[in-house]
C-alpha cells in the first residue's frame, strides 16, 4: 500500500483569487502562496456553492451542500455529530488537527469533531491577543493572530506522532474586516496608489434591482473603524470613493502580506523537516471577495467576483509544477479529493467529486460542465437578496427569488423576483443583463432545464418554483 501523504490545508476569510500574483494579481505579489501554485497546480475555475463564510466551511467539512449539512447562513451551527472528512481521516489513523477560524458555532455538538487537537477563535476573533479555545478550554495569547494561528499550528506539527500521517487544517481569521494589519506590514503600501478596478464606478444599469439595492459600496457603507479614520473635508462624491477604497484595500492586502509571509513559515518547515514531498499542500479562501469590484466590498452575490475560490494544491508526488487546471470544481469536492489520496472510501452520501484525476492532469469523461449556487440570507447584513442560478463554461443564470422562506437570521421582507442572464465570454464583467433578449430565449431554457437538474441532482428540492 502507498504511504498515505500528509495533508496541510491552508485557508484563509475573504481572499479573493485576484489579490494572489499566481493569479495575475494587479494590486499585489503573493510569493510564498506563489511557491505553491508554481510547485504544485493552480484552478482557474473554482467556485463556492454558497458565498458567505460559515456555510462554505461546513461544505468543504461535509462534502454535502449546505441544505442538507444545515448550515445555509452566518445563524446555523454545524451539527458535529455528521460524518466529516476529518473524522474518516482519523479513523483511517490521520492524527488530525484544526487551529484558527471555525466559525461554525461552539459548546457541545457544535464544536469541532474529527480532531485529535482543536485550538479555534471564538466567533470572528479579534486581530491582536485574541482569545483562543484550546479543546474546550478558553485561552487568551498575546501578539497578532495570523503569527499566532501559524505558531499553534507548528507548535503542533513539532508535537505530532512522526511514524503516522497528518492532517492539520491551518485556518486564517485574515483578510477579513475590519483588515487590521500587524506593525511589520502596517506601512506597506503608503507610498504608492492601489489601482482601481474597470468596474469601480459600475452605475448597476442594465441589472436586475438586487445590485443597485446592496449595502456593500465602497463609497457610502465603509464605516470609520474599516477606513481607520474620517476623511478630509471638502471630498468630491468621486474623491470620496477613492479614499474609502485606498484606505480599505491597502489595510486589506496589508493583512495578506502577513498570510503571505506566515504560509512561507509552514512551508519552510515541511522543507526542513524533509516531508514536503509527502505532504499535499492546500491553499484556498472560503469564498471570492469584492476588491471594490462593482464599487463594492464583501461577497454573498453569484457574481464572479464573490462566487469564485482561489484553490492551489502542491503534492510532487503526483502534481507537475505550474500545472493549470481549467475545469470546473467546488468547494464540495474538497472533501472526497483528501479521501482519495488517504486511500479511505469516500461515503456515497458525500455530493463531491475527488480532484486526484485532475491534479494530475487527467479531466475524467462527463465531468461537470455546470454548477449550482443558491445564497440563503435575503437582504441580512448587506442587503443582498436570496437568490440561486446555474454556472456554465460560458452563461450565468440568477433568480432572485427574494425571499427569507424562514432562514436563519434573513429578513422577512419579500421583494419581487427578477431574473439574470450574463454571455461571461462576451460581458466577462456581467455588466449586462441578457435575460429578456430575445436572441437569448433557446439559450434561457435550456439553461432552466440545467437549473432544475442540478437542483434535483443535489437535492435542493424544496426550492421556491419558478
Amino acid at each position: 500500500m502507498t504511504k498515505q501523504p500528509n495533508i496541510l490545508f491552508i485557508m484563509s476569510d475573504d481572499h479573493a483569487a485576484h489579490a494572489m500574483s499566481c493569479y495575475g494579481s494587479r494590486i499585489n505579489q503573493t510569493p510564498n502562496i506563489d511557491r505553491i501554485a508554481n510547485e504544485g497546480i493552480r484552478y482557474d475555475n473554482c467556485f463556492c456553492t454558497n458565498s458567505i463564510c460559515a456555510p462554505s466551511r461546513a461544505t468543504i467539512l461535509t462534502g454535502i451542500y449546505n441544505h442538507l449539512n444545515g448550515v445555509r447562513t452566518l445563524g446555523d451551527k454545524l451539527d458535529g455529530r455528521q460524518p466529516n472528512f476529518p473524522k474518516l481521516l482519523q479513523a483511517s489513523g490521520y492524527q488530525t488537527a484544526i487551529v484558527g477560524k471555525w466559525h461554525l458555532g461552539q459548546g457541545g455538538d457544535n464544536d469541532p469533531t474529527g480532531f485529535d487537537y482543536w485550538n479555534v477563535l471564538p466567533g470572528q476573533g479579534k486581530y491582536f491577543d485574541p482569545n483562543f479555545i484550546e479543546n474546550g478550554e478558553k485561552k487568551t495569547y498575546e501578539g497578532y493572530v495570523t503569527d499566532l494561528i501559524t505558531d499553534l499550528s507548528l507548535d503542533w506539527l513539532c508535537r505530532r506522532d512522526k511514524e503516522q500521517p497528518f492532517m492539520l487544517m491551518c485556518h486564517h481569521k485574515a483578510p477579513h474586516r475590519p483588515w487590521v494589519p500587524d506593525e511589520k506590514h502596517a506601512h506597506l503600501y503608503d507610498d504608492i496608489d492601489i489601482p482601481e478596478p474597470e468596474t469601480f464606478h459600475d452605475d448597476y444599469a442594465n441589472r436586475a434591482s438586487a445590485a443597485a439595492a446592496a449595502t456593500m459600496r465602497v463609497d457610502r457603507d465603509l464605516k470609520e473603524e474599516d477606513v481607520k479614520g474620517i476623511p478630509p473635508e471638502g471630498l468630491k462624491p468621486a474623491q470620496l470613493k477613492s479614499w474609502n477604497y485606498q484606505r480599505y484595500i491597502k489595510d486589506y492586502l496589508r493583512c495578506i502580506a502577513s498570510i503571505d509571509d506566515n504560509v512561507g513559515r509552514l512551508l519552510d518547515y515541511l522543507d526542513q523537516e524533509g516531508i514536503a514531498d509527502d505532504t499535499i499542500v492546500v491553499y484556498t479562501s472560503d469564498q471570492g471577495f469584492f476588491l471594490g469590484d462593482h464599487g463594492w466590498y464583501d461577497k454573498r452575490f453569484m457574481y464572479e467576483e464573490s462566487l469564485r475560490m482561489p484553490f492551489v494544491v502542491r503534492y510532487p508526488q503526483e502534481i507537475k509544477p505550474r500545472s493549470v487546471q481549467p475545469a470546473m470544481v467546488l468547494n464540495v469536492d474538497f472533501a472526497a479529493t483528501f479521501l482519495d489520496y488517504a486511500d479511505v472510501p469516500i461515503p456515497e452520501s458525500f455530493q463531491g467529486t475527488s480532484l486526484r484525476p485532475l491534479n494530475g492532469g487527467n479531466v475524467p469523461e462527463g465531468w461537470r460542465t455546470s454548477m449550482y449556487y443558491r445564497y440563503w440570507m435575503h437582504l441580512a447584513h448587506h442587503g443582498v437578496y436570496a437568490h440561486y442560478g446555474v454556472r456554465t463554461d460560458r452563461y450565468k443564470l440568477i433568480y432572485y427569488y427574494a425571499e427569507a422562506l424562514g432562514s436563519t437570521g434573513a429578513i422577512d421582507d419579500p421583494k419581487p423576483p427578477e431574473w439574470e442572464l450574463f454571455d461571461l465570454r462576451k460581458d466577462p464583467h456581467e455588466l449586462n443583463n441578457i435575460y429578456a433578449d430575445p436572441a437569448y430565449e433557446a439559450i434561457v431554457k435550456d439553461l432552466k432545464d440545467e437549473l432544475h437538474r442540478l437542483q434535483h441532482e443535489v437535492q435542493d428540492i424544496g426550492v421556491v418554483e419558478i
